[in-house]
């Protein structure tokens, strides 16, 4: 567990200083490079600065909620990669294990159940705050994650008809070794191509990230949901939502493309244990360096017509290639 929690950590804190450098190299700016080498710890020293930054509580909050909701956030962002394997087996001290801190029988469950809990995070800041640009920002978050969530969990039914099981690992399971088509990896992405783009859609929405960024859109909520709020409880919804990046991020690559699964080359088992963390590390960065290049490439969505995207395209979508797999299946 200890191990998992700080692999993610390590990598959310990578995210935040290489997502400037690639925005910046996008927009022709330098980006951070002042602290260490290519400004590598400058993630550092603004996670010390939140820490040590007076945290101001405006005097019309509701407290308790007020300071309960960011911890949501974070917890329901660590929770959700339990079920998430980041290898295959690994052998240590003469036993044997995965690289997964809990392979639940409904592990798909788990990942949608904490992925909604997530939301009262945004929700219950904006509530709690009394004040009305968050409050409109709690709203547009409950709101939006209906519209989406609705189709991503259709998305996500469609895998789970696909393979029989709502265990993770069985999942891995059924896109390893060859592909229907030689040469092709048997990849749930491939036959389940329109649930994939409904979930990939579905899930940069559900990280809160631009251009479906509603429920912060600085331009026209000043910030959003976290107004009100200042010092480290600010940082732990930052926290959060770079979170969310590498956690759905860890979803799509498991529930579509294999997970940690991938070719071995034939090496013994004392060299190949590596290859499956490699290769799950890999496919995971390809997604995380995507959110990245959505944030410096699109503007950001007016609000009707991202409700317009999840009610009248990813909905319809979602549910036709649900009853599709599922006839096909059957």
């Amino acid at each position: 567990a200890v191990v998992v929690f700080a692999y993610y950590l390590l990598i959310t804190a990578v995210l935040i200083w290489a997502e400037r450098r690639v925005v910046a190299r996008m927009q022709s700016r330098l980006g951070p490079n002042r602290v260490g080498p290519f400004g590598i710890l400058q993630t550092l020293v603004d996670g010390a600065k939140m820490f040590f930054k007076e945290d101001i509580t405006p005097g019309m909050v509701n407290r308790i909620i007020y300071n309960v909701a960011p911890v949501i956030g974070v917890v329901a962002g660590f929770l959700v990669i339990a079920v998430i394997p980041i290898g295959g087996e690994v052998t240590l001290f003469g036993e044997t294990f995965t690289l997964v801190v809990a392979d639940l029988s409904i592990g798909v469950l788990w990942i949608l159940a904490l992925g909604s809990i997530h939301v009262y995070s945004v929700f219950l800041a904006g509530w709690a705050s009394n004040s009305p640009y968050p409050l409109l920002g709690g709203i547009r978050s409950s709101a939006q994650m209906i519209s989406y969530e609705i189709a991503q969990g259709l998305a996500v039914a469609s895998v789970i008809i696909y393979t029989g099981s709502l265990r993770v690992s069985d999942i891995v399971a059924g896109q390893s070794g060859p592909g229907v088509i030689d040469g092709v990896p048997a990849w749930y992405a491939i036959p389940l191509f329109p649930a994939f783009l409904v979930f990939v859609v579905g899930m940069v929405a559900e990280a809160g990230r631009p251009p479906f960024d509603l429920a912060e859109a600085e331009g026209e909520l000043v910030g959003g949901f976290n107004t009100e709020y200042s010092g480290m409880r600010f940082g732990m919804f930052m926290l959060a939502e770079f979170m969310s990046v590498v956690t759905m991020s860890a979803i799509v690559v498991t529930l579509f493309l294999g997970g940690p699964a991938g070719p071995t080359f034939g090496l013994p088992d004392s060299v190949a244990w590596i290859l499956p963390i490699l290769w799950f590390f890999l496919k995971m960065v390809g997604f995380i360096f995507f959110f990245i290049l959505l944030r410096g490439a699109l503007p950001r969505y007016r609000y009707d017509r991202l409700m317009n995207l999840g009610w009248k395209i990813l909905i319809p979508v979602a549910l036709v290639w649900t009853m599709v797999t599922a006839t096909f299946v059957l």
